[in-house]
Formats: structure tokens, sequence, C-alpha cells
């Protein structure tokens, strides 16, 4: 929910035309889906639409689904898979199988707000109290997935859960804020009760720290094919000339020398297992002391472009400049994969399918095509 919650809470809370929306999103998934949990839907009076949660498959079907909503009041979870009785019912054409939690939210309502950074969002499954509200929204600053404090947990828990189990949800909770997971939560019922509790939480980070360093046609290009990763992208270099806000849009420009640059931010936390580092720079004297830096970082991804022959240069020089072994292992140069590429974007999707690899943990890349359902590689 968390992909459209400025945009819901702009309608709800619009000054002049306040709207009732319905929000569908994505808590459950089983097999092969499109889109992860949290992926959100938003219908507005108007039958406007925004997001996807499958690409087409059944947005029609979520759409009449939020207009039962927004007509009615109610909220409902629904679920929406492949039938391989009837190809052309309702269903996920990728074999896979998605349950949607259908809200709707009154214009003005005070069950739904955004915080400046969100963190989580928890949405109460249908329960027989209709005036109870839908969701909250759990505000947390900073780099770090730390997410609020227990107690400020359960004070946003408290309308959505029994008082007996407000202190395991916040818990349990907090837990998932941590780990930075998405996903449900079932808590056993309080004493009495029958039917578990569940709730559905949404965390987001921030975004992954992507570092490219020299400013020239391939840097450039890599910002544009990035840009819908939605990464944090820097570029740095020291020459006055190429650092040019202006001239790389989508991305903060450094003026400095990358090493230093990078010793700083790194102290400073700006850097951690998920950041990708890309030296395309291709200058011994920027290349080899950003290197040296660069592969002493926990870092998810450490690459450099140049040729077979730059890299044993770079390489070598690495060493001397005492670089160990295992550091080295990790330095994916030349960058990206071999697809043949030559012009700057070819160059870019290259080096984010490596990224992409990388973060998968695939050691090697084949066609999904020939890609066997047994296929260790899968």
């Amino acid at each position: 929910m968390l992909d459209i919650l400025p945009i819901a809470v702009s309608r709800l809370f619009d000054s002049e035309e306040p709207q009732d929306v319905a929000v569908a999103t994505i808590i459950e998934t089983e097999g092969s889906v499109p889109l992860p949990a949290g992926t959100s839907m938003l219908v507005d009076a108007a039958g406007r639409i925004v997001g996807s949660l499958t690409g087409g498959c059944v947005e029609g079907a979520v759409l009449e689904a939020c207009q039962d909503a927004l007509a009615t009041g109610d909220a409902s979870v629904q679920g929406f898979g492949y039938s391989d009785e009837d190809a052309f019912a309702v269903g996920l054409m990728c074999g896979g199988r998605i349950d949607v939690l259908i809200q709707p939210f009154r214009a003005g309502c005070s069950g739904l707000r955004a915080e400046s950074e969100p963190v989580a969002v928890m949405l109460r499954l249908p329960s027989d109290d209709a005036h109870a509200p839908a969701a909250a929204v759990c505000g947390a600053a900073g780099g770090e997935v730390s997410g609020p404090s227990t107690d400020a947990l359960a004070v946003s828990l408290d309308p959505l859960v029994p008082e007996a189990v407000v202190e395991t949800a916040a818990q349990r909770v907090g837990a998932f804020i941590r780990g930075g997971r998405t996903g449900s939560i079932r808590l056993a019922p309080p004493e009495g009760g029958s039917e578990p509790i569940e709730l559905f939480v949404e965390t987001r980070i921030e975004p992954a720290h992507l570092l490219v360093v020299g400013a020239n046609a391939f840097s450039l290009a890599l910002v544009e094919a990035a840009r819908p990763l939605g990464l944090r992208i820097t570029v740095c270099d020291p020459r006055p000339s190429f650092a040019d806000q202006i001239s790389v849009p989508g991305a903060e420009v450094v003026r400095a020398w990358p090493h230093r640059f990078l010793n700083e931010a790194a102290a400073t936390g700006e850097f951690d297992t998920r950041s990708m580092i890309c030296v395309l720079s291709h200058d011994p004297k920027v290349d080899i002391p950003t290197l040296a830096v660069a592969l002493d970082l926990d870092v998810a991804y450490v690459g450099a472009m140049g040729s077979r022959r730059s890299d044993r240069d770079r390489r070598a020089a690495l060493r001397e400049a005492g670089v160990a072994s295992p550091a080295l292992a990790r330095l994916h140069s030349p960058i990206g994969l071999h697809l043949e590429t030559f012009t700057p974007a070819e160059v870019a999707v290259s080096i984010l399918a490596e990224i992409l690899a990388v973060r998968g943990g695939r050691r090697q890349v084949v066609p999904l095509s020939d890609e066997r359902e047994d296929s260790p590689l899968r």
C-alpha cells in the first residue's frame, strides 16, 4: 500500500474536492506471480485507477471489487488464481495465486494517515466491527530499518487488535519491520475468541544506493536505465566541467575525488549491504584508490569498466596497493554481462543485468526458455 499511499492521502484529504477511495493490496502470494505482496492498486470514486496488481490479468475484476467496496463500505479479501478448468476465467495466466485485501476509505477518514517517512502499514483483515479503523501507518525516520518502538507500535495497533494481544502484536510487527519484511502475521485469538487475528505488515526502507564513478556517456546511460528501479543514485567525478547536476538528471551529482567521497559517505552510513558501486571512469588515478576503498566495504556489488587487458593491469595495481585476494575476488571486472554490447545504452543494460543477477545469487545466467523445472539455477 505504501506505493500508492501519497496519492490515496491526497485524494482523501483534497482541500477542494475530497474523494472516497478503495485500495486493493496483495497480502498473500503463491507460486509465480507478477508482483510481490504489498503491491497496491487504488480506485477513486470517479473510477480512475492508480497502480496495477498483475499487469492486467485480474485488474478488471479488482476494479469491480473496489467499486463494490466503495458502494457498500465493506472490506473483503478475494483470491485470484489460474483455473485449469477454464482458461478464460478470471485468474493469473502465470499460474500463481494472490489474495487481495479490498478496503474502502471515506474522504477525510482518520483511519489512514501518512507520515513523512512511513515504514509500515498494518491492515486488519475484515472484522465484524465495521467502524474499526482499517489501517494504521507508522512513521520512522533514518536510514536503518529500526522502525518505531514497541510502545509506539502498541499505540498504533491499539484500535486494530484486542487489548489482550496488543503487546504481542507490537513485538511481532516490530520484528517484521526490523527485518525489512512484508507479509502477514497471524495471532492467536484472545481468551474467549474463536478466530485468529491477522495483520498484514508492509515495510519500506530507504532505497539501495548506487554510486556511479565518472561522469560520461556510459554513466549517463546507466543512470537513465537505473532510474525505474527506485534506487538512490549518486554520480561522483572530480572534474568541474563534467560533474554538472543539469547534465545528469535523476541523480545526485558530487564533485569530489571518488575515494574521498566514498570514505566519508561510508563513515556516515550512506552505504550498506545493499549498495552498488560502478566505477566507469576508466582512469587509473581515479579507479585504483576508489576500488581500494570500495572493496573494503560490505556492499552488494563492486564493478569496474575496461577491457580485459586494463582489468589485468588494474588488478595488479590493486594488489600493489594492498588489496587482498579475497577482496579482489569480489570485483566484477570487466563490468557487466557478456552480451556483445557496444553503445552506452547497451552497456548500461548489461551492467544492470549483472547487478540483478548478483543480487539474486546467480552464478550463471541463462534464458528462462532454457531452464528446466528441476534446474539448480532456478
